[in-house]
C-alpha cells in the first residue's frame, strides 16, 4: 500500500498527505466534538502534485477533510472551490453516509454540513498472509448485505443489516447448508445516492455509486475494517471465502452536473474525456474512471491491497470490469492486468470480472487474462432459453460443458442463472415483462429482454398446475447449474424462490429476504445438488475432454443429433459421476 497517502500516524506525530496537482492552495480542515472547523494551509511537496502537513501528536480518531482553492472552469476539467469539503481519497472510514443534495453541485455553496469526515486511524492490525480461500468450480453467493440479514429472525436486531451479521452462526449455518464455497458481497464501499432519487422518495440500496474507494459504508459496516474483518474471520472458520464487489468504472460524483466531493475536487482528470474535452461514459453512470492514467491505477491498487492487507478477502469481482482496461479501448494487455499480476498482495487473489460496458466495442467476454475468472451472460441467457423451449440443445451442451467457445479449454466461465440486476429465478418464471414501475423511470430502465417464460400465467397465482410447472422449471434450471462446468453463482434467495415482483432493476427498492417465508423445499432440492456437486470426484474447473454425448434413449450422439432443433435433451457421462447427467426437456428435469 502508498505509505505515504492518506493520514498517518507515526513516531508521534500526524501526517497528511494529498495529491492534486492543479491546485493553488489546500487545507487541512479539522473538526473538534461539536462540529466546529479549523483550517490548517498545507505545502505542497517537493514532487509538485501533493499536498503535506504534518501535526505533532497522535490524531487517532480525529475527523477531517480537505479543501482546494484554484480556478473554477469546468469545461477545462478545473473544479477548484474552497467552499467544497473533500473526502480524502484514502480514508479507510468515514464518520457518516454520503448524502445528495444540490449543493455539491453549486459553486461557492458550503458542503461541510452534507459530506462526511475521514477518521485518522492507527496502522491497522495486518490480516495473516494465506491463499485465498476459495476452490475454482465452486459455489459463489451474491449477496446485498442488507437486504440479505435485515430481517433475518435469529440474527440480533442491532447487528441486523449490517457486515457483522454475516458472521453470526445462523447466517453461516445457511451458507454452509447449501454449500457456499465464497460469499460475493455486493457493494460496501461507501455510496451517495443519485440526484434523482430523493425526490421520489427512494434511495441506493445496491451501492453501486461509490465515492471514498477505500473507506467501508457507515450505513452497512459501522465498525469499518475491523467489522469486516472480523466478519472475514468468522467465514473462513467455516471454510467459506470472500470476495468483494469492487466499482472502479465510475464514481457517484456524476456527470458535469453532478457532485464536487472527492475526486473531482482535487484532480478531475481520474475522469476520462474525449479529444474534444467531452467526459466520457461508458460506465452509464455519468463519468468513467481513467485507467489510462498510472495514479488512478494505482488508487485501484492500493485500494485492493488494504482489502487484502487488513480484512483478508479473498477476492473481487469487478463492476464494469472493461473500464479498467480502457484508455479509451480496451486492451488485453492493459497496465492494469500486469501490476496486479507482479503484487505480492494480489498476485494470487480470485478475480472475477464483468466482461462487459457500454462503450464501444464494450462487450469482452473471453477476453480478460487466463488466471480471470469471468460471469457469462450467454450461460445465463441459453439455459432460460433451451427451457423456455426456444433454445437449441447444443447451445445448452455448449454452457454446460465450460463454454470453451468464449474461453477455450481452460474453464474460466462464472456460470448464473440470474443476478443482482435482472429477473430473480423465481421471476424468471412468473413474469414475461419487467416491472420496474416503483423505480420512477416509467418502466424504461432495466433489461427489455430476459427471455422469461411465465407458464401462461403473469406473476403471482394460485393455480397448481402453473405452480408445479414453475416449480419444476426452477428445478430443471437449478439442477443445470449445478452440474455445470465452471465455477457458479446464485443470488441470495434464488435457492429459496426469492421474488422481486417482477422487478428486474430494484438498485432503489429494498427488499429484504423474506427468511420465514422461503421455499424449504426448493432450498433443501439446492442442498442435495450442492453436496452431489462436492462430493463428486469430477473437476468441475476443468474443461471435459472425457465427456461423452448420448441421447435420452442411450444412442451416441451424432452431428445429425446435435443439429436438430427440436432437440429436447442429452446423457453426459463423465468419469468421476456415479450417474450421467441427464437433460430432458419434456420432463422438466436436469440433474
Amino acid at each position: 500500500m502508498s505509505a505515504d497517502l492518506g493520514a498517518i500516524v507515526h513516531d508521534g506525530t500526524t501526517r497528511f498527505r494529498v495529491r492534486s496537482p492543479r491546485a493553488e492552495g489546500m487545507w487541512l480542515c479539522l473538526f473538534d466534538e461539536a462540529d466546529a472547523e479549523s483550517r490548517h494551509p498545507m505545502a505542497r511537496d517537493d514532487d509538485g502534485e501533493h499536498w503535506v502537513l504534518e501535526l505533532g501528536g497522535d490524531l487517532a480518531g480525529q475527523r477531517y477533510g480537505y479543501r482546494a482553492d484554484g480556478e473554477w472552469n469546468p469545461d477545462a476539467g478545473l473544479w477548484f472551490d474552497p467552499a467544497k469539503l473533500l473526502v480524502d481519497p484514502h480514508a479507510t472510514q468515514l464518520d457518516r453516509r454520503f448524502k445528495a443534495d444540490g449543493a455539491l453541485t453549486e459553486h461557492g455553496a458550503d458542503t461541510a454540513h452534507l459530506v462526511p469526515r475521514a477518521i485518522v486511524m492507527r496502522e491497522y492490525e495486518g490480516f495473516p498472509k494465506k491463499a485465498p480461500m476459495f476452490d475454482h468450480g465452486g459455489l459463489i453467493y451474491e449477496l446485498n448485505v442488507r437486504g440479505f440479514t435485515a430481517e433475518h429472525p435469529d440474527v440480533p436486531e442491532d447487528i441486523r443489516g449490517t457486515v457483522a451479521a454475516l458472521g453470526h452462526p445462523a447466517v453461516i449455518a445457511h451458507l454452509e447448508k447449501i454449500g457456499v464455497s465464497a460469499v460475493e458481497l455486493m457493494p460496501v464501499i461507501a455510496w451517495m445516492d443519485e440526484p434523482h432519487l430523493g425526490p421520489l422518495g427512494l434511495h441506493n440500496e445496491w451501492g453501486y455509486n461509490p465515492v471514498a474507494m477505500m473507506a467501508l459504508d457507515p450505513g452497512i459496516c459501522p465498525g469499518g475494517v475491523r467489522e469486516l474483518r472480523k466478519a472475514v474471520e468468522a467465514l473462513h472458520a467455516a471454510g467459506i471465502g470472500v470476495l468483494l464487489d469492487l466499482v472502479f468504472n465510475h464514481t457517484g460524483e456524476g456527470d458535469t452536473n453532478g457532485a464536487v466531493v472527492c475526486l473531482r475536487g482535487f484532480d478531475d482528470s481520474a475522469y476520462a474525456r474525449t479529444d474534444e474535452g467531452v467526459l466520457l461514459n461508458d460506465s452509464g453512470c455519468g463519468n468513467t474512471v481513467d485507467f489510462g492514467q498510472e495514479w488512478v491505477r494505482e488508487l485501484a491498487l492500493d485500494t485492493m491491497r488494504h482489502f487484502v492487507a487488513r480484512c483478508g478477502i479473498d477476492g473481487f469481482r469487478f463492476d464494469l470490469a472493461p473500464i479498467m482496461a480502457r484508455s479509451p479501448g480496451f486492451d488485453p494487455q492493459a497496465p492494469i492486468f500486469a501490476a496486479i499480476d507482479e503484487d505480492e498482495w494480489l498476485h494470487d487473489r480470485v478475480l472475477i470480472a464483468e466482461p462487459w460496458d457500454i462503450g464501444p466495442g464494450g462487450y469482452q467476454v473471453g477476453q480478460f487474462p487466463g488466471n480471470w475468472l469471468e460471469w457469462n451472460d450467454q450461460y445465463r441467457d441459453d439455459v432460460r432459453k433451451f427451457w423456455k423451449g426456444e433454445g437449441s440443445a447444443a447451445a445448452l451442451a455448449e454452457r454446460l460443458s465450460g463454454s470453451s467457445d468464449l474461453f477455450g479449454e481452460r474453464t474460466r466461465s462464472v456460470n448464473f442463472l440470474a443476478a443482482h440486476d435482472g429477473f430473480t429465478v423465481a421471476d424468471t418464471l412468473a413474469y414475461h415483462d419487467r416491472h420496474n414501475e416503483a423505480n420512477g423511470e416509467d418502466n424504461r430502465d432495466g433489461h427489455g429482454d430476459n427471455h422469461s417464460f411465465n407458464h401462461g400465467v403473469e406473476g403471482p397465482t394460485d393455480d397448481e398446475g402453473v405452480l408445479a410447472a414453475r416449480a419444476a422449471s426452477a428445478r430443471a434450471m437449478l439442477g443445470t447449474l449445478f452440474a455445470s462446468s465452471g465455477s457458479i453463482m446464485l443470488t441470495a434467495g434464488d435457492e429459496f424462490g426469492r421474488t422481486q415482483g417482477g422487478n428486474n432493476n430494484a438498485y432503489c427498492q429494498f427488499m429484504p429476504i423474506d427468511w420465514e417465508g422461503r421455499d424449504i423445499e426448493l432450498e433443501d432440492f439446492v442442498a442435495q445438488r450442492s453436496a452431489w456437486r462436492r462430493a463428486s470426484t469430477r473437476d468441475f474447473a476443468q474443461f471435459d475432454h472425457s465427456a461423452e454425448w448420448f441421447t435420452l434413449d442411450g444412442a451416441p450422439m451424432t452431428d445429425e443429433h446435435w443439429g436438430d432443433p427440436e432437440l429436447g435433451g442429452f446423457e453426459l457421462r463423465i468419469p468421476g459421476l456415479e450417474h450421467p447427467v441427464r437433460v430432458d426437456r419434456d420432463a422438466r428435469y436436469a440433474g
